[in-house]
C-alpha cells in the first residue's frame, strides 16, 4: 500500500485549519501531520514534519506566505507548497509562484478540486486555478512594451539570468556560482535596469521569450 500523502496546513484561522483537516480526512490517501498559525511557524513545521505537501495562507501574522514558501521551498528534499487563499491579485500570485508554490488555489474552489490539487503538486504537476492559469499565460504572452537597453548582459548577468528562469533563489544562485548573495543582488539589479524590467517574474518571463530558459525547466516560476 502507497504511503499516505503528508500535508501541513498554514493558516491563521482556526476555522479553516479544522475545516480543511476533516474534509481530508476523509481521503485514505491524504494524512494532515500538523498545523501552524502563521508563516514563521509554518517554516518550523515543514522542517520538523517534513511533510510532502504544504497548503499554505497568503496573508498571515509574523510572516506572509509568501516569505514562508520561499523558506520552505530552499529546504533540503523541501516540500511541494499549494498556496490556498482567497487572493486572486497579481500582487500575490506571481510573488507566491516566483517563491516556489507549484499550486495555486482559491478558498472557494469545491473540496474535489483541493483533493485534486494537493495529489497533483504532491506528484510535482503544477495545479492552478484557472484564473490564475490565465494570468500566467498572459503574462507570457504579453511581453513589456519597452525595448531593452543595447547595453548586452554579460556572460555572468546571462548565467544568474538562466539561473533565476530555472527557479533559483539568490542564495541559490550564490552557492551555484560560488559568488556572494549581494554580488547575486547587484547582477539582478543590473539585468532589471538593462533589460527595462519591473521583477524577476518579468525577467524569468524574458528567458523563456529569448530562447534562454524554456518552460519545461521552469515547472514552479521560482524565484
Amino acid at each position: 500500500m502507497a504511503r499516505s500523502i503528508r500535508v501541513v496546513i498554514v493558516d491563521d484561522h482556526a476555522i479553516v485549519r479544522k475545516g480543511i483537516s476533516a474534509l481530508l480526512s476523509t481521503e485514505a490517501d491524504i494524512e494532515v501531520v500538523g498545523e501552524a498559525t502563521n508563516g514563521a511557524e509554518g517554516v518550523e513545521k515543514a522542517e520538523a514534519l517534513r511533510p510532502d505537501v504544504v497548503l499554505m495562507d497568503m496573508v498571515m501574522p509574523k510572516m506572509d506566505g509568501i516569505e514562508a514558501t520561499r523558506r520552505i521551498t530552499a529546504l533540503a528534499d523541501a516540500p511541494r507548497v499549494l498556496v490556498l487563499t482567497s487572493f486572486a491579485a497579481d500582487d500575490k500570485v506571481f510573488p507566491a509562484i516566483k517563491a516556489g508554490a507549484l499550486g495555486y488555489l482559491l478558498k472557494d474552489s469545491g473540496p474535489n478540486d483541493l483533493v485534486r490539487a494537493i495529489r497533483q503538486v504532491h506528484r510535482g504537476e503544477p495545479s492552478l486555478e484557472p484564473a490564475i492559469a490565465s494570468k500566467v499565460l498572459f503574462e507570457l504572452a504579453h511581453p513589456p512594451k519597452a525595448e531593452p537597453t543595447t547595453d548586452p548582459l554579460t556572460e555572468r548577468e546571462l548565467e544568474v539570468l538562466r539561473l533565476i528562469a530555472q527557479g533559483y533563489s539568490n542564495r541559490q544562485i550564490a552557492e551555484e556560482l560560488v559568488i556572494t548573495e549581494m554580488t547575486v543582488r547587484a547582477h539582478v539589479s543590473n539585468i532589471l535596469g538593462k533589460l527595462h524590467l519591473a521583477s524577476r517574474t518579468q525577467a524569468a518571463l524574458f528567458a523563456i521569450r529569448e530562447g534562454l530558459a524554456s518552460v519545461d525547466d521552469i515547472p514552479d516560476f521560482d524565484t
